[in-house]
């Protein structure tokens, strides 16, 4: 066949395969305006921040100590073990390893669970209630690996097998909707780092160092839009991101606080608290440090620049 051909079918099975994916995606978009999901999703809610009630435990959840969301993590536990036990399903004998795995998957899903709920109480509404459904398909395939897991300990491996392979396709579902509710909604990812890559190279005037006030929040501008915080303490000043990695809150309107020795600015909006000497998220719900750009003085003019 020739290039031309070639092409052609490419371009076919392309079509093809979007539109078949169009539906999902339709799907998806109709649960993120489904306001009928609200009513047990701000049930859910209120028993979640009810009862993860310490800030240290909400924080340790959120991936605080990491800097980066902690539930991504800890779910590749469960799925690793449930995929490898599959593998060992489709293979003679090998039972035992595969009951193993299954127990495993089962065990380490409950702490991610948390984790995971956790995040979710502190998202937005839309995001919540596809957050709503990706645990539910989750809860599905937990239920059903738990099922698996009866079943064989019981001697009734066939059973096991069949259960295993049902729940492993529900938390694919629950993965696939997670997937959209963090690449396409953008939940417990850093909103503040795309600023980043619309600043242009070089160094960029903020203000004159003599007109900066010690220990107070400024605000400032570079390139005309991308907003910056400015917080001097002695001949140190710092310049970080405005807008929070949590929720896009505006760190400018937050307040400065000591914790743990630290001054920190804390977002107006959620709490998010992060060090103005080095950006390290210390506070959740954000899981992920703000961004500090380096600075420089030049003729008495704080500049900053890209990292």
């Amino acid at each position: 066949m020739g290039g031309r051909g070639r092409f052609v079918v490419a371009d076919r099975f392309a079509t093809a395969i979007a539109g078949k994916s169009v539906p999902v995606r339709a799907l998806l978009t109709k649960v993120e305006q489904d306001s009928r999901l609200d009513r047990a999703g701000d049930r859910l809610q209120k028993v979640v921040l009810g009862t993860l009630r310490p800030r240290r435990l909400r924080d340790l959840l959120h991936g605080v100590t990491l800097g980066h969301p902690l539930h991504p993590a800890m779910v590749q536990v469960p799925v690793g073990a449930w995929i490898s036990a599959a593998v060992l399903d489709l293979m003679p004998g090998q039972r035992r390893p595969a009951t193993v795995l299954v127990g495993l998957g089962t065990v380490s899903a409950l702490p991610a669970a948390v984790a995971g709920l956790n995040d979710w109480a502190v998202l937005s509404r839309d995001q919540r209630r596809v957050g709503l459904v990706h645990a539910a398909a989750n809860t599905v395939g937990v239920g059903l690996y738990a099922g698996s897991l009866a079943a064989r300990l019981s001697g009734r491996h066939g059973v096991g097998r069949a259960l295993g392979f049902l729940g492993l396709s529900a938390v694919s579902l629950g993965a696939y909707i997670g997937g959209h509710l963090a690449y396409k909604q953008g939940a417990q990812v850093n909103q503040s780092v795309s600023e980043l890559h619309r600043m242009t190279d070089g160094w960029h005037s903020l203000a004159d160092m003599a007109t900066l006030p010690q220990r107070t929040l400024i605000t400032r501008e570079v390139d005309d839009d991308i907003s910056v915080i400015l917080y001097r303490h002695g001949d140190e000043v710092t310049v970080m991101l405005e807008r929070c990695p949590h929720q896009s809150g505006p760190l400018g309107e937050g307040e400065v606080q000591e914790i743990d020795g630290h001054a920190c600015v804390v977002c107006p909006w959620h709490g998010s608290a992060f060090r103005l000497n080095g950006g390290e998220v210390v506070q959740g719900p954000s899981g992920n440090d703000q961004q500090i750009l380096p600075t420089r003085i030049q003729d008495g003019v704080l500049q900053t620049r890209l990292p």
